[in-house]
């Protein structure tokens, strides 16, 4: 999965960044578990962008939320 933008991700509802967060989620787990067993994963520098994705993701809903809580 390339970069996602932090524009695509707001026009995104809640239900679909958590789903593919959950997805990025267990490709991370896949590359760590290649990484801790001491083979070399398929491309190394992945990691780093799943990492930063999911990151992006939690920010993002977390946006929301802080939002939804102050428009109460």
């Amino acid at each position: 999965m390339a970069k996602l933008k932090k524009n695509e991700l707001k026009n995104m509802g809640e239900e679909e960044i958590r789903k593919n967060m959950q997805e990025l989620n267990m490709e991370l787990i896949k590359y760590r578990s290649q990484i801790s067993r001491g083979t070399p994963p398929e491309n190394p520098g992945k990691v780093k962008v799943i990492r930063k994705n999911i990151a992006r993701m939690k920010t993002i809903l977390n946006m929301k939320n802080k939002k939804e809580v102050t428009t109460k």
